[in-house]
């Protein structure tokens, strides 16, 4: 048995007072973490050519702070260690070259802030939630969480639209039995229908945000021509931020529901490795290509596929799936305005539709070699 870890994600509804609690720990997670961020630099500024009075320099922490600034104290501890935590980890990840270096944390950027369990201080109360600090605070659990997971942290998130969620982590043990591969199905990405499938289905996909655009176009000028910071630019902020809130949860719950769908009935599912960003910089393509949000799709079904023991297989982004005839191998150059395949041998396909039995093709062959 392996440890697996699954997390659930919940609407919060807090009182005034709790809300005005977690938006002062939001805010002081971004002032010990830009604080501690600002002396570790000028540490190194100060020994930066003494490399060994530098190693004996000590790191800030967020219990320093505390004597200096006393209203660190109001919120929860455990956040204020994670963001010391986070800030380790970045640089970490800096000096193994996975990412640039640390930056300071905006007022603009994501409010969350995460809490860890100890003895107890987490817990789950008949349409409620135990919260360090927030004592109970009410939620809307939609689902269940299996008894033999355990709950490790929560991270609690503020949307733009000011709506509260919480995110459980939890653990279990579990082990995962590869399945025998025998039910295969390859994915072409379309533009408009999310993918095209070697069974010569198509998703079709709603077009959700094209389909609030003309909504979300005519709220946005009213709120550009508002004075900011006054009370009414404020509220058209909010009609903003929600409309581009229920695009985007549209899209996940379309997203999950496709994603368990492909993952109960296949044993593998083969796509391509693509460049969505530059896809979408390359083609002038960036509103088709984000509004149907390949990647998060793809990052539904890979981890799906994976719960079942069963495999995402991901070819290679230059694998000729446009350009071949997926009946007898020919290659032809193929304009994007040409949308069927016609081929020498015959063969008459849709152009996604034949790519996408070139995608589940090559993937078996990747299958067979392993």
């Amino acid at each position: 048995m392996t440890k697996q870890n699954k997390a659930y994600k919940f609407r919060l509804y807090p009182t005034d007072e709790q809300a005005l609690l977690i938006r002062k720990t939001f805010g002081c997670v971004r002032f010990v973490y830009n604080k501690m961020l600002a002396e570790r630099k000028e540490i190194y500024e100060k020994y930066k050519d003494n490399k060994a009075e530098l190693r004996k320099q000590k790191l800030p922490t967020p219990a320093k702070y505390k004597i200096e600034f006393e209203w660190l104290k109001e919120v929860d501890s455990l956040a204020l260690a994670n963001a010391q935590l986070n800030l380790q980890t970045a640089y970490k990840n800096c000096f193994n070259g996975t990412a640039d270096f640390p930056k300071f944390k905006s007022k603009k950027a994501r409010k969350s802030y995460q809490t860890n369990v100890v003895n107890g201080n987490i817990l789950l109360l008949d349409g409620h939630i135990k919260l360090p600090k927030l004592k109970l605070v009410k939620i809307k659990q939609h689902r269940k969480i299996p008894l033999d997971h355990t709950i490790k942290s929560c991270t609690i998130s503020m949307t733009p639209a000011g709506a509260f969620y919480v995110s459980i982590l939890t653990e279990y043990e579990k082990e995962i039995v590869q399945k025998e591969v025998k039910d295969v199905i390859g994915l072409d990405f379309a533009m408009a229908e999310l993918y095209v499938s070697s069974e010569d289905k198509k998703a079709n996909y709603p077009r959700f945000y094209r389909q609030m655009l003309e909504r979300l176009a005519k709220e946005q000028r009213i709120f550009s021509r508002r004075t900011k910071g006054s009370s009414r630019w404020y509220k058209q902020r909010i009609i903003v931020a929600k409309l581009q809130e229920k695009v985007a949860n549209q899209r996940k719950n379309y997203l999950h529901h496709q994603s368990k769908s492909l993952a109960d009935q296949f044993d593998a599912v083969i796509i391509e490795d693509l460049n969505m960003k530059g896809m979408s910089q390359a083609l002038r393509f960036g509103k088709s290509v984000h509004d149907n949000g390949w990647g998060m799709f793809t990052l539904f079904l890979a981890y799906k596929l994976k719960e079942q023991g069963k495999r995402l297989i991901k070819i290679d982004k230059w694998f000729p799936s446009t350009k071949m005839c997926s009946n007898c191998g020919n290659l032809k150059e193929m304009p994007m305005s040409e949308r069927v395949y016609n081929c020498s041998c015959g063969s008459i396909l849709d152009r996604d539709y034949n790519a996408a039995r070139n995608i589940k093709n090559e993937g078996i062959r990747l299958l067979v070699t392993e």
